[in-house]
């Protein structure tokens, strides 16, 4: 019986990128996702008979199927190694013309589902005994910039969810603890991501299966931040030489260039 890695979001992606790459070596998986014939194609996909595949049916906008995927977990014999926060969506559009329930929607997944899950993760590892551990919540580039307009509530999220596991680290870090967090903050990626927010990157994207590859390296190297490629890394570092408005106005052009273009 091998050791376990629990990933939401598992059904598309760069949630079903960790799925592969983390059955290629060896871990036994349980994926979470409310689409449950994704997530049985991904499982015939892995197809080895080394490999545990678990599905766990959820939407994560739900506080009670959270709490019912918490109870799944602690009730599992496997020791748990690896919690990744994978699942989340955007919305993009000026903030007074974007429709409120998608909005609250993507807060409940966004932010509340990814505190809720990182916190009951922790308490849980916490009691696992002592081994090296880690949590991985999917933030943006978008969680590393002041604000974006025209993805208001999109970059608000992945601002929370950065500065959340910034935070946790550091405490983490001053108990000695075995746990380590990161966060995800890639740039545009090749997902179906543009197709549920209504946008069009205007730039380049990367493609899931090298995301989540650099990704997995850094968690496992301890990195909190994680950004892959040097375009966002240097976008990032710039973004240090501007004022908060001016950053604020190049990133509500990008977004605008998404939409209108």
């Amino acid at each position: 019986m091998g050791n376990l890695a629990v990933l939401t979001g598992a059904s598309s992606g760069i949630g079903k990128q960790f799925a592969l790459k983390l059955a290629q070596r060896g871990y036994d998986l349980l994926l979470v996702a409310r689409r449950v014939d994704r997530l049985e194609e991904l499982k015939n996909e892995i197809d080895d008979p080394d490999i545990s595949v678990d599905i766990f049916e959820a939407d994560l906008s739900k506080r009670d199927e959270i709490t019912k995927l918490v109870q799944y977990i602690e009730g599992s014999e496997k020791k748990m190694d690896i919690f990744i926060n994978c699942a989340g969506f955007g919305l993009a559009g000026p903030f007074i013309e974007t429709d409120l329930d998608r909005e609250i929607g993507m807060i409940d997944v966004n932010v509340t589902a990814v505190h809720i899950l990182t916190k009951e993760v922790l308490r849980i590892m916490d009691k696992s005994g002592k081994h090296d551990k880690y949590i991985m919540n999917v933030a943006s580039s978008a969680g590393l910039f002041p604000a974006g307009p025209y993805m208001a509530t999109y970059y608000a999220t992945k601002a929370y969810v950065t500065s959340l596991t910034r935070a946790i680290s550091m405490e983490l870090s001053e108990r000695h603890s075995d746990i380590t967090i990161s966060c995800l903050c890639p740039g545009p990626v090749d997902t179906e991501f543009n197709e549920v927010a209504d946008v069009s990157f205007a730039l380049r994207g990367i493609s899931a299966d090298y995301c989540a590859e650099y990704a997995l390296n850094k968690m496992f190297l301890k990195k909190t931040v994680i950004v892959p490629t040097f375009t966002m890394k240097f976008a990032v570092f710039s973004a240090r030489l501007f004022s908060g408005k001016a950053i604020i106005k190049m990133a509500g052009n990008q977004q605008k260039k998404k939409i209108y273009r």
